[in-house]
């Protein structure tokens, strides 16, 4: 079928599909900051509770398949939430990737064109919810269940549950809360991570306290401090805790790394500012499709060693994967075992060519999909220098016209996409802390636009 076919195949199905489509409502009108931070915490509230909610029928698993991918698509196993935001990412990451490679082709700049491709990338997130709720379901949990019944009842609640995140997520999209659903609720499971590692009391593997506080603070009553600097077994521990705080801090640093390009307007005379390209420029949106797209090769990899070389005895499966037939969800060869992160430093020390190999390849596919976002995205110095017009400001000493604002963008934006996305690919670990940065900007950003409502619009895009 020819690329044009294909958007003119799309867009007639989206035609007959949209009238039976529930949609959430955009606001009428601009709603209070306040307001919309009390819908950010309901949308919340509604999440965490489904992460306590336990699936019926569903028997604990004896591995977690997704447990490197839990923070990225912020799930939790054996809850309404097994799959998290994954449908909702996988589904935005193929629409990207097609209208990327041209198969599919839309122009943004027409209001009519987006609302067709969000409408066709909802359509796709149901396909995915469906097929991930079956695929799952039936390969993690369904060897436990004899009754087939309970089964369908389980992949229900799994798609049902998916369905009720992507309303949660269009909820806040649409201008009733602040940001995404999908930073809010993989931020929310960040901090949520965080004080569990900092404060818990429950007992852990190595006779102290998951908590790394409680684990000192027994440590010194017991008068052996020899131990509490290092854990293992994947354990928080006080270097953990000191790589997670250095990780922040050069997060908060390099947020603060940007180039001003100043910028007066056409309008009001004397009103002059600046037109701020943030060394971050591709925000976290790369790591998260990266991560996304890594966790579904693994998944769909893990099922396929499950049946077809669960013996690690074929050549041609064993050159792509290869897992511990005692731990299904520990890979142990292939090239999957260099695209997913060494579970501990203990881990990382025994193998260090791993870890090399995983923070190249993760540094390598932040940044293609950091220059594919920029492009797809409406961040290429070719939208940007359009914003600029259309925000009726101009930058002094240069013609107000497209091409003149285009070329001096250009010989920032790109350097920036770069360094920002090596940066990120090196982070990605523990990168997800820098949507609570990102939402501390953008409470900032929605202060301006009170003042100034197109100056904040436009300042937002960065």
């Amino acid at each position: 079928m020819a690329e044009g076919s294909v958007t003119t195949f799309i867009r007639r199905i989206v035609f007959k599909a949209e009238p039976y489509l529930p949609q959430v409502p955009k606001p009428k009108k601009k709603i209070p900051l306040p307001t919309r931070l009390l819908w950010c915490g309901v949308a919340l509230l509604i999440y965490m509770v489904m992460g306590q909610t336990p699936l019926f029928g569903a028997t604990a698993p004896a591995f977690d398949f997704l447990a490197f991918a839990r923070v990225i698509f912020a799930s939790q196993q054996g809850t309404l939430v097994e799959l998290g935001i994954g449908p909702i990412v996988t589904a935005g990451l193929l629409m990207q990737l097609l209208r990327g490679s041209e198969i599919l082709k839309f122009d943004f700049k027409k209001p009519e064109e987006r609302g067709i491709f969000q409408t066709a990338t909802k359509l796709v997130t149901y396909v995915v919810i469906v097929a991930e709720s079956i695929v799952y379901g039936a390969a993690v949990y369904g060897p436990g269940i004899s009754d087939a019944s309970v089964l369908y009842i389980m992949i229900g609640q799994l798609m049902a549950a998916s369905v009720i995140i992507m309303f949660l997520d269009e909820l806040i999209q649409k201008g009733w809360g602040l940001g995404s659903g999908i930073s809010l609720f993989i931020m929310a499971g960040v901090a949520q991570q965080i004080l569990w590692s900092l404060f818990s009391p429950l007992p852990a593997g190595d006779g102290g306290t998951i908590g790394i506080l409680p684990y000192v603070a027994q440590s010194i009553s017991f008068g052996d401090v020899s131990n509490i600097l290092f854990r293992s077994n994947q354990l928080p521990s006080i270097f953990g805790l000191f790589l997670t705080a250095g990780i922040l801090l050069i997060l908060v640093f390099t947020q603060g790394m940007k180039i001003e390009i100043p910028i007066v307007s056409t309008k009001y005379r004397g009103f002059s500012a600046v037109y701020p390209i943030k060394l971050m420029y591709v925000s976290n949106i790369p790591v998260i499709l990266a991560s996304a797209l890594t966790a579904n090769a693994v998944f769909i990899f893990q099922i396929l060693w499950a049946n077809a070389n669960p013996r690690n005895n074929n050549f041609f499966m064993n050159i792509i994967a290869q897992f511990d037939p005692t731990s299904p969800s520990t890979p142990i060869g292939g090239l999957i075992y260099y695209i997913t992160p060494p579970r501990g430093l203990d881990v990382a020390a025994l193998d260090p060519s791993r870890a090399v190999g995983y923070v190249l390849f993760m540094i390598g596919i932040v940044v293609v999909f950091g220059k594919l976002w920029v492009e797809l995205g409406g961040l290429s110095p070719k939208s940007a220098a359009q914003n600029l017009l259309d925000a009726d400001v101009q930058i002094p000493g240069f013609r107000r016209s497209n091409k003149p604002v285009e070329a001096l963008l250009n010989k920032y934006i790109p350097s920036v996409t770069l360094i920002g996305s090596m940066i990120l690919g090196l982070l990605a670990g523990v990168s997800m802390v820098d949507i609570l940065i990102n939402y501390y900007t953008q409470l900032v950003r929605e202060q301006v636009e009170v003042v100034m409502p197109r100056l904040g619009a436009l300042l937002g895009r960065k």
